[in-house]
């Protein structure tokens, strides 16, 4: 079969694919139908966190898919209540839901926020504050509370009920939250956004206000969380607790899951039929996100912190490089002389090294596993070609 025309014939052409066949992989390894081999620092945007094909992982899910694959959430099964209570303890969150995906995830939580305020305070108080320049999806929901102008097009109507402000502007927040505001929705890093990490004063600001308004915080760590900057969550980093956060990607170490924890104000605020999802909590992919989970402990985040660290050693101040931005495994580089980001990934892609972009910047989400050697060797192909 020619796979790339089949592709362009029956399967919607809403990816702009590069034109690359991968056939397998392993580790941060991937080959093409060839044998070719290139060095994978995009983990599937940020979904392979122990790499392509973890034998601990595939064991998992395999011994899952032989025991028992799916079944109604009418009942009960393990594999869902062990990673729920996991993930509680492991984050200090109360109660968890699990869905498919980052969008769903992020459209949980704003069910959350709309029904806290709901109970609380009746109807009028149902409107989600985002920052400019984010990202939360590609539902029509999520692309609505998508702080992008640029996603706001073809689709309408789009779903009432968001408000942007600028990030790092602490007026512009309290002057958005009036008594139709329920929550104020964040990343801790805008990742689609071009790898910006926010100012930790602000984060706590935003905290505070959040607090006196008692409007929830939803904090996005569909991409930050599950030790991708050195931490569990992202919203360590940044010293505060949120209300609600939605996790994604990594969690499910390759297959595909969402979640939405929720702390101790609104633990309660979702009951009978108030929520649901097919798929959600699924035990195969409960399973390997168990494995994911039991392997990301504190040793194994003290080498994603130092492998961070190390990259950024070699990145900052290299010829071609105008900025490096982010927080461990999550790195935006921002090519000087005004070099297009997606002509550099097109370039990695033909000297073995794949990338992404964000932006105007190049976007690097290893997997967590890879080592020092493997990344630093790929980081050389990407300085020879930033330096040319």
């Amino acid at each position: 079969m020619d796979i790339k025309n089949t592709d362009r014939q029956y399967v919607m052409n809403t990816y702009n694919r590069f034109d690359l066949l991968i056939e397998r992989g392993e580790g941060c390894y991937c080959y093409d139908e060839k044998g070719n081999r290139y060095t994978d620092l995009t983990s599937g945007i940020g979904v392979n966190c122990l790499g392509y094909c973890d034998c601990g992982w595939a064991d998992a899910v395999a011994k899952q898919a032989r025991t028992l694959s799916h079944t109604s959430n009418l009942f009960y099964t393990e594999p869902c209540v062990k990673l729920a209570k996991t993930l509680c303890k492991r984050t200090g969150a109360k109660k968890v839901f699990f869905s498919n995906s980052g969008a769903e995830a992020n459209e949980g939580a704003i069910k959350v926020a709309r029904k806290y305020s709901f109970d609380k305070y009746g109807e009028g108080r149902n409107v989600v504050v985002t920052l400019r320049n984010s990202f939360h999806g590609r539902t029509i929901t999520t692309l609505a509370a998508t702080g992008q102008d640029v996603f706001h097009n073809y689709f309408f109507p789009f779903t009432e009920g968001f408000r942007y402000v600028e990030s790092g502007n602490i007026d512009a927040l309290r002057d958005a939250l009036d008594g139709s505001v329920c929550a104020v929705m964040i990343e801790f890093i805008q990742g689609e956004g071009g790898v910006i990490a926010q100012d930790k004063d602000y984060i706590k600001a935003v905290r505070a206000l959040c607090d006196e308004k008692d409007v929830l915080l939803i904090a996005d760590e569909v991409q930050t969380g599950i030790g991708r900057t050195g931490t569990l969550l992202a919203s360590e980093n940044y010293g505060i607790k949120p209300d609600v956060t939605t996790l994604a990607k990594g969690l499910g170490g390759g297959l595909p899951i969402g979640a939405v924890a929720v702390y101790e104000k609104a633990e309660n605020v979702m009951g009978f039929s108030s929520h649901g999802s097919t798929f959600g909590g699924n035990p195969i992919v409960c399973a390997g996100a168990l494995e994911v989970l039991s392997r990301i402990d504190e040793e194994f985040l003290k080498e994603v912190v130092a492998k961070g660290d190390f990259a950024r050693r070699k990145l900052e101040g290299a010829k071609g490089v105008e900025s490096v931005s982010g927080l461990g495994l999550m790195i935006g580089i921002k090519p000087a002389d005004g070099r297009k980001s997606a002509d550099i990934v097109k370039k990695g892609i033909e000297r073995g090294v794949l990338m992404l972009t964000a932006k105007d910047k190049i976007r690097l989400l290893p997997p967590l596993t890879i080592t020092e050697k493997q990344l630093g060797d790929a980081l050389d192909i990407l300085l020879d070609i930033l330096a040319e």
